[in-house]
């Protein structure tokens, strides 16, 4: 299985929102506007197989030393396959080049990023603004199952 992955470009868009509407539908992954997509396009890593689009995830700068893996999304026949894993690691790579110190995770997949190195932290000790930004958009806002975790580099 020949994968590739790159950078996404504003014309992957209407993809990107198609593979991961399941997922917002069910609320594991929050859903953003075409234009919050559009203005963020450049955070967000893709893969594909066979020319189909079959995964991504976003690496949200917050601070100078800080950023966050969101929006994680494998088609779910190929989840296990290591896609998931590459598009972290990327993400990860990225934050290492851009001299980021540490990489978040807000998630329920709690096993799939421990195996990756990341270590649960307490939800109260996330950066406000990410609570404000995106966790009061989610539907189960206050109520939330995520995990935080956290990766340093």
């Amino acid at each position: 299985m020949q994968v590739e992955y790159r950078k996404a470009n504003l014309s992957d868009i209407k993809n990107m929102r198609a593979l991961i509407a399941p997922e917002v539908q069910s609320g594991v992954i929050l859903d953003r506007s075409e234009d919050e997509v559009a203005t963020n396009i450049r955070s967000y890593t893709l893969a594909y197989l066979q020319g189909e689009l079959v995964g991504f995830c976003a690496l949200h700068i917050h601070t100078s030393y800080l950023g966050e893996i969101r929006s994680l999304i494998v088609k779910e026949e190929l989840r296990g396959q290591k896609i998931g894993e590459n598009l972290v690691q990327k993400s990860i790579d990225e934050a290492k080049s851009l001299g980021m110190q540490r990489v978040l995770s807000l998630t329920y997949k709690k096993s799939f990023f421990e195996r990756l190195g990341f270590v649960e932290i307490p939800k109260e000790s996330l950066p406000e603004h990410k609570i404000w930004a995106d966790c009061i958009k989610c539907k189960h806002f206050p109520v939330c199952n995520e995990v935080s975790l956290i990766i340093n580099l």
